[in-house]
């Protein structure tokens, strides 16, 4: 048995559906330390609470989205990151480092995290990174129209200040474009699905499910309300109903089991959620903002399998919401493709068994 600290992004909840999977696995062999923020803990603190003596959750100073009138306002998060990276990141590599001393911590996991990569390099570990992001770096993006290339190129410079070396770079993905020249070293798999979601049996229970980010204007819960089918809505806490359209607190069991049972799935466009969705055949119209390189991206890739179709946030229409729910049989043979074959979980975990044994050998 080992000692394994893990790191992850506190923003959203696609990194810590993803570190929770692997958790899922890892603590039948190992102790786990993760460290997280935001979102993130709460999200993991909640889930290992109780009944789980080997992993403990710590809660650190994150980077965060920042918002201005509704929208994702890219400077001011890059600036944010800045002064994060400028004013918090070396204490933070300074208590990690005591901390992985402290529990003789054999290997590190980052999932788009800064700090944690920075102190297992100081201290001598060998670190993974687990993550959807490099995929800006390592695939070919030629088949996306020229601004989202530009805008991976240059987000993508940004994922250098979070992981600049690893060990093992891994990148989670519903898509596999060809690597670039350089990358070929990098490791593909599917979403890390968690216990919840690959443990469901799907069926059509005849409503959509939304999960939408907490910034979304007004207009998006007005057309989901006339969209002609009960909506179940995640994300932007409990209110009053609105017609066939309820607002659902924050519950992961019960938000997999809504997944598995609804008819068609109307959301933000995270990684995370398209591969759960895909894994139970599950058709998607995504909605990623404007300024949200990645997740225009994401939706992109999603057309192209033919799964489902995307609008932009600021530019969807009840009548496009009303074609696609209209118009759902056109994606079931493309779905058939996908369900059940998605996890990529068992290949990272396989991946750390490695690293662990061949560390432990050379100690």
């Amino acid at each position: 048995m080992a000692t394994i600290a893990i790191s992850l992004c506190g923003e959203g909840r696609g990194h810590a559906t993803r570190i929770c999977a692997l958790v899922e696995k890892l603590e039948q062999y190992h102790e786990i330390r993760v460290y997280t923020s935001d979102d993130g803990y709460h999200f993991l603190q909640d889930k290992f609470f109780e009944g789980h003596p080997r992993v403990k959750v710590l809660k650190i100073p994150g980077i965060t989205f920042q918002y201005s009138g509704g929208h994702l306002d890219v400077i001011r998060t890059i600036k944010t990151g800045l002064d994060y990276n400028a004013k918090e990141i070396g204490a933070l590599v300074d208590w990690l480092i005591r901390d992985l001393e402290t529990y003789r911590v054999s290997l590190a996991v980052t999932d788009f995290e800064p700090g944690l990569p920075r102190a297992a390099a100081r201290y001598g570990i060998p670190l993974i990174s687990v993550d959807h992001q490099h995929f800006l770096l390592a695939y070919e993006l030629d088949a996306l129209p020229q601004l989202l290339q530009w805008h991976a190129w240059f987000i993508g410079n940004a994922v250098w200040m979070y992981v600049s070396e690893a060990s093992e770079t891994i990148i989670s993905a519903f898509f596999r474009p060809k690597l670039r020249s350089g990358w070929e070293h990098v490791i593909q798999v599917g979403p890390l699905l968690r216990h919840e979601i690959i443990s469901k049996v799907p069926r059509d229970d005849g409503y959509v499910l939304s999960y939408l980010r907490r910034h979304t204007p007004w207009s998006m819960i007005e057309i989901l309300a006339d969209c002609g089918l009960p909506v179940k809505v995640y994300g932007l806490g409990e209110r009053a109903s609105i017609g066939k359209l309820s607002f659902q607190p924050i519950d992961e069991y019960q938000f997999a089991e809504d997944l598995a049972h609804c008819r068609a799935v109307v959301s933000a466009a995270g990684n995370q959620l398209i591969g759960e969705a895909l894994h139970l055949g599950k058709p998607m119209f995504v909605l990623p903002e404007k300024a949200h390189g990645e997740q225009s991206t994401n939706s992109y890739f999603l057309r192209d399998t033919k799964c489902g179709d995307f609008e932009y946030l600021e530019q969807v229409t009840l009548c496009q919401v009303k074609s696609f729910l209209d118009n759902l049989e056109q994606y079931k043979v493309p779905l058939s493709k996908m369900v059940g074959r998605m996890d990529g979980t068992q290949t990272v975990v396989e991946i750390i068994q490695r690293w662990i044994y061949q560390h432990e050998s050379n100690s």
